[in-house]
Parts: C-alpha cells; sequence; structure tokens
C-alpha cells in the first residue's frame, strides 16, 4: 500500500515529459529528403564534383547516348551577381528509346532529351535526380511505349553508378494528368517559319540565352525511324531562373526553359511549354510571385511571336 501511494504522489507532482515526434529537435545530420511528385533520386556517397564526373563519364562511355548540353546553374548564377548551391543538370539522348514515346504522343518530346540533375544543397548533402518514367507515361499518355522499362533501367543505373547509392522516391505519387502543366498553342504558320520565329525570337532578345537545340525528327531518322516535324529549343535567363532554385533547388530539374513546335497528323503546328505556375506547384516554391509572373508574361509573347498573328 505505501508504494502505491509513494508512486501516486510522484506521479502526480513529477509528470513526465512526453513529446510528439514533431516536437524532437531533427537530426542536424539527416539529409533533407526532397518530395516532388514524379522525382526519383538518390543521396550520394560521393562528392559534387565526383558524382558530376561520374556521370557525365559514364553518359560518354556509352556510345548510343548522345550528351545534348549540360548547364552549370551555380556558374550561371555567378554571371549575374547571384548566390547558388552547386547545381549542375546534364541533358542526354538516345532515339532508340525515346522516339517510340514521341511516336505515341509528340508532347513527350517536352520532356526529352532526358536529363540528370546534380546539386548540394545547405546541409552540403549531394543528390542525383531524375524524372521518373511513371511521371512522363502519365504526363504524355504513353503509357504502353515498349521502350519505358529500359529508360527506367537506365536512368537508375546512371544515378546508382554517379552515387554509389540507392535510388529512392520520397513522393506519395509519381502519375499526374495528362498533359498537366503544359501550355499548347496553335500556330498560322508552318512548322518551319514557326520554329524560324521562336528561335528570332529568343536569339533576339539580349537577356536569353540558347542552350540547346534539338531535332527530334532528325534524330529519328537517323535511327531508321519516323517521326512528325518535331523541334525543341532549351533557353535560359539566370536573372530570373536563380530566384526560384534559391528557394526550391529541385527547380532545377525543370529549367532552363524549353519550347517544343510540333506539327501532327492534320499538319496542324503547336508550340508547347512548361506553364511556370505548374513549376511552383511542383517543386514547392514560395514568394516568387513576381518572378514567376515575369516569366509567365515572358514564355507568353515568346509563344505568340512563333504564331503568326495569333
Amino acid at each position: 500500500m505505501k508504494v502505491f501511494v509513494i508512486l501516486y504522489f510522484f506521479l502526480t507532482f513529477f509528470p513526465f515529459s512526453c513529446k510528439n515526434d514533431d516536437d524532437l529537435p531533427t537530426d542536424p545530420k539527416k539529409p533533407k529528403m526532397p518530395n516532388i511528385v514524379g522525382m526519383n533520386f538518390l543521396v550520394s556517397n560521393n562528392s559534387f564534383d565526383i558524382s558530376y564526373a561520374n556521370l557525365k563519364a559514364s553518359l560518354e562511355a556509352n556510345e548510343k547516348i548522345g550528351i545534348v548540353a549540360e548547364v552549370n546553374h551555380q556558374a550561371n548564377a555567378a554571371s549575374v551577381d547571384l548566390d547558388l548551391n552547386p547545381t549542375k543538370i546534364i541533358f542526354f539522348g538516345n532515339p532508340n528509346l525515346g522516339t517510340p514515346l514521341m511516336q505515341k504522343n509528340q508532347l513527350a518530346g517536352l520532356d526529352l532529351p532526358q536529363k540528370i540533375l546534380v546539386y548540394e544543397d545547405d546541409q552540403n548533402d549531394v543528390f542525383l535526380s531524375y524524372n521518373n518514367t511513371l511521371y512522363l507515361s502519365s504526363r504524355h499518355d504513353v503509357l504502353e511505349a515498349p521502350t519505358l522499362s529500359m529508360i527506367s533501367g537506365a536512368l537508375k543505373n546512371l544515378t546508382t553508378n554517379a552515387g554509389d547509392n540507392e535510388v529512392v522516391s520520397m513522393s506519395e505519387k509519381s502519375t499526374v494528368n495528362d498533359a498537366e502543366g503544359i501550355v499548347t498553342k496553335l500556330s498560322k504558320q508552318s512548322f518551319v517559319d514557326t520554329y524560324a520565329a521562336l528561335q528570332g525570337a529568343i536569339s533576339g532578345n539580349p537577356n536569353l540565352r540558347i542552350i540547346a537545340e534539338v531535332n527530334h525528327q532528325a534524330n529519328a531518322v537517323s535511327i531508321g525511324k519516323e517521326l512528325n516535324p518535331t523541334r525543341l529549343i532549351i533557353f535560359g535567363n539566370p536573372n530570373l531562373g536563380t530566384p526560384l532554385m534559391q528557394n526550391a533547388q529541385t527547380t532545377a530539374l525543370d529549367l532552363p526553359q524549353k519550347m517544343l513546335v510540333w506539327e501532327d497528323d492534320q499538319n496542324k503546328v503547336h508550340v508547347s511549354y512548361n506553364d511556370p505556375k505548374y513549376l511552383v506547384e511542383r517543386h514547392k516554391i514560395t514568394g516568387t510571385e513576381t518572378v514567376i509572373n515575369t516569366i509567365t508574361n515572358a514564355l507568353n509573347n515568346l509563344s505568340n511571336a512563333a504564331l503568326g498573328g495569333n
């Protein structure tokens, strides 16, 4: 009886302090895992420089893969006196794998060639990330494309070898709606004139720089496959892109900006690009409304310049 009274007294006047897990301090050594719809990633066991060098070496060693462009977002930010953690993205393609996706839906060309992002965050953790094939197939309705599994395996192997770790995905879902986040406009001009007008509008803007141009149709022909006229132009403006990456570094996976010009089976010509508001939602960007509005207006004006009086 005395034991019970003493225990009751102790619990009543000296209660234990119980905290929820959310109240406990986070482990500063634990990487901040990204949670982006459709994005697979790994935490690299190598430094930023070694991770990127490994990735590039693997791409160069594969004769079926061609590197299209390399973008050093950190260096571009520094060129306009802005700070950004180490951030690089590399674009690469294999027409044998990518063409079947575009044969089913030319809009898939907006997310091709493939790309892998390497970045180092504020905690000095290094990540490699890419768009998984569930995301690509749902966004462009190409789930039946025969090369999806090969693309998935190639992306996984490249990142695993570069970072010496396992690929994971923190997102609850990888699928999105068909054409989600894509703005498409109908041109009154021919395919050739539409693309030339777009290219001229971009190259004629002193604030923009063309990073790469990809002729998906020509790449398909090079491997004996047919594809309607489909061309991609990749371009950027560090003054506008850097603030987005400063807020959410994973946004670099969707930068630089891209525009796709394509002619469908009915000979109608279209211009398509990613809606900046979609990037805000996907990467959980906050506090950049002015920059997003500026980007939105710029992309709207560029695409309109290609349409021939629309």
